[in-house]
């Protein structure tokens, strides 16, 4: 799966303070996501991450 820093990942179950919109900080074995309604960053492992991602959205292309 193609996921770089920059991308935002709609994903299947919500973050705790209620978004399922996380942005892309980095990207590698694991993931470090940002929250885009509460700003919580966390770490995430990637085989965790590419399970639970509806959707890939890129602001550069299009």
């Amino acid at each position: 799966m193609d996921i770089r820093p920059g991308d935002i990942l709609t994903m299947k179950k919500n973050h705790p303070c209620g978004a399922n919109e996380m942005y892309v900080i980095r990207s590698g074995m694991d993931f470090r996501l940002r929250c885009v309604k509460c700003s919580r960053e966390f770490m995430v492992p990637r085989n965790k991450i590419e399970k639970s991602i509806k959707k890939i959205r890129r602001d550069d292309e299009g």
